[in-house]
């Protein structure tokens, strides 16, 4: 039986501060969480009724197989998460001062095991098979994980939605000049591309949406997603549909996990083949109630919180 979606990438323990509005060096308690977008937007999927998986490594160590425990209780299928020996399980902690400052600090040294994913340990046929496969651009920033994502990508071939999250992190890169060539090779294989202002920059040379969009859709996807922030989100098709939503009201407490909330979403409205429109809602209104929480992956929404939350016009 295929899976709905399986996502490729970013892994980690994400440690919040249980006190907001304080600096990390003052912050007394953490609460421990699953973490990583890849691994997020599976649970997201997973949240919404989605048979899924996720693609990853992980350290030989306690939090790794946390980390093992708590994809099993989100219903997401770790068959495809391994350990590395000798690489601790990446951590990252965050600061959060509502309603738009989330520094964030990754300690993914001396490197972290999600970019020891192996071209010669996929199984390319389940990769090929899913309904939606998701990578991300953290993965083509360091071997092998580079050349395993492009060989995922090559062997599927377009043969059903392929999404590429742009998910720019200059800090994962030895030199982030070099990015370029290696995202425009990804967007030859993939059927919709997802980003950030910043992130479609980076992919296309162009910031402006609705040009950084039409860059998209020349350089091979067929649904282009740009996430314009405050001003919402643009949704352009290779057909001529197109959809420009505005976010739905909400007051933030934690705007970290709402792109993946926000991916998790939109990937249930494609899997529905709904209209762009209608999709593009859908996943602003699980992005706004993941923001109004502080943790990310168990704060995922169901289906019924976010046509409540659609149903209100915000999120109460």
């Amino acid at each position: 039986m295929a899976y709905d979606l399986i996502t490729m990438g970013r892994i980690g323990v994400d440690l919040y501060p249980l006190q907001t509005g304080v600096p990390l060096a003052q912050v007394s308690s953490f609460g421990k969480f699953l973490g990583g977008s890849a691994a997020n937007v599976a649970v997201a999927a997973a949240r919404l009724g989605r048979r899924t998986a996720v693609v990853t490594r992980t350290g030989d160590d306690p939090f790794g197989t946390y980390l093992h425990q708590a994809l099993r209780d989100f219903g997401v299928d770790d068959r495809w998460v391994t350990a590395v020996p000798g690489l601790p399980t990446p951590v990252t902690f965050c600061e959060v001062f509502p309603p738009d400052d989330f520094p964030l600090y990754f300690y993914r040294r001396p490197k972290a095991p999600d970019l020891e994913i192996d071209a010669h340990e996929l199984d390319l046929d389940a990769l090929r098979d899913a309904r939606i496969f998701w990578v991300t651009g953290t993965g083509l920033s360091e071997e092998p994980s580079r050349t395993a994502t492009l060989a995922a990508l090559a062997h599927r071939a377009k043969a059903a939605t392929t999404v590429f999250d742009l998910d720019w992190r200059p800090m994962f890169w030895q030199d982030p000049d070099t990015a370029r060539p290696f995202y425009a090779e990804a967007l030859k294989h993939t059927t919709v591309a997802v980003g950030n202002l910043d992130e479609v920059e980076i992919a296309t040379g162009v910031r402006e949406p609705h040009a950084a969009a039409r860059a998209l859709l020349d350089a091979g996807v067929a649904l282009a997603v740009v996430k314009q922030g405050p001003k919402g989100v643009l949704a352009v098709g290779e057909n001529g549909e197109s959809a420009e939503v505005p976010p739905l009201p909400v007051n933030v407490l934690n705007g970290l996990g709402a792109g993946d909330a926000f991916g998790g979403a939109l990937c249930h409205g494609l899997l529905h083949d709904w209209d762009l429109e209608r999709t593009m809602r859908y996943a602003n209104a699980a992005g706004a109630i993941v923001a109004s929480r502080l943790e990310c992956s168990s704060a995922m929404p169901t289906p019924d919180e976010i046509e409540a939350a659609l149903n209100a016009g915000a999120v109460l």
